[in-house]
């Protein structure tokens, strides 16, 4: 694709990551569509600019087209940013199979997710269900950045990644500005990774700060956590120093410590006592990491790989057990060597 100041993108999803994304490309004076699957929650946003459900106090600007036709938000665009939730990725992807897309068109992939059952990364996924893509076509943006800063042009830094380091470098030079920064890396694998399995260590952040334990507690966690993800990158085909960067130790940082992290909240939840059913049903946003725990917890058993965190949390979320139990099992494992993956 022939680089240029201007392009023409479409935005699928306007929750609050698709229009804090959309906010950035507006403001880098692109032409922007958002994609809104509710039709009267799309007449609602296209007439009074509010993006209070996901964003408050945060308004749509006019030159923001809101479409409820996704033909219409995809037709004519060279790039087209997925970001819909991980468990809804497939669905809205084959649909793009009935649309005529741009045959040099970039697909960027927001979504932080492992696709239950078939244990593949968003990539894949997309790769997978549009049968006129190719992964040279598929660009992932991912690390530490809450929609609720980004909206309000809070400095923030991420990653661009491709197998393409040319569509990467695009997608980088599109985002950029003074309060946005990309970077660029070629580790698909690993940032799709760190962004996906970061949300499980948040949930156990979560549950820590919900049962009670204090800051030396999380502060463990955090870097046991990581090994647990450089472990499982790694066996998948990750570089691991990806997981020091941006998408891993940076993600886990944001996603355990911040009051915006949906996945901490589920768990400081959790840690408090509350029926997993009954947190989800009453949150607008989606708290990837629930599905995601799942995902790991197969994958850890497919490729061998020691994940007691994960397993904690899966069994915590999935077999009723007790936040305390979960942890001082973990505190009572046999004596070991701190090693790095």
């Amino acid at each position: 694709m022939k680089e240029k100041s201007t392009y023409q993108i479409g935005v699928l999803g306007a929750g609050s990551w698709g229009m804090a994304l959309a906010l950035v490309l507006d403001y880098n004076q692109h032409r922007v569509a958002i994609w809104e699957y509710r039709t009267e929650a799309a007449k609602k946003l296209s007439r009074d600019r509010d993006a209070g459900e996901f964003l408050p106090d945060i308004s749509l600007p006019n030159t923001i087209l809101v479409e409820n036709n996704l033909e219409a938000a995809c037709q004519g665009k060279e790039v087209l940013i997925v970001a819909v939730p991980s468990h809804v990725v497939r669905s809205v992807a084959e649909k793009l199979n009935d649309i005529s897309l741009n045959s040099e068109i970039v697909i960027v992939n927001v979504a932080k997710g492992i696709e239950n059952q078939s244990l593949m990364r968003m990539s894949e996924v997309l790769n997978a269900s549009i049968s006129q893509l190719s992964t040279e076509h598929i660009v992932t943006l991912s690390g530490p950045s809450h929609a609720e800063e980004v909206s309000r042009k809070i400095p923030t830094a991420i990653v661009a990644a491709s197998v393409n380091i040319e569509r990467a470098e695009l997608i980088q030079k599109i985002f950029m500005n003074e309060f946005f920064r990309v970077y660029t890396n070629q580790d698909i694998v690993g940032v799709e990774l760190g962004g996906a399995l970061k949300n499980i260590i948040a949930l156990a952040a979560g549950i820590c700060d919900g049962a009670g334990f204090g800051d030396n507690t999380k502060a463990a966690l955090q870097p046991r956590g990581l090994v647990e993800i450089v472990r499982l990158g790694t066996a998948m085909g990750a570089q691991p120093i990806t997981f020091a960067g941006l998408s891993g130790m940076g993600d886990l940082i944001v996603t355990c410590m911040s009051k915006h992290s949906r996945n901490r909240y589920v768990g400081e939840q959790i840690g408090k006592g509350r029926p997993l059913d009954d947190i989800l049903n009453e949150m607008v946003m989606v708290a990837e990491g629930v599905k995601t725990t799942q995902s790991a917890f197969e994958l850890s058993q497919k490729y061998r790989v020691e994940m007691p965190i994960t397993e904690q949390v899966y069994q915590v979320l999935f077999e009723n057990k007790r936040p305390v139990d979960a942890l001082y099992e973990l505190m009572q494992r046999g004596p070991k060597q701190e090693r790095w993956g």
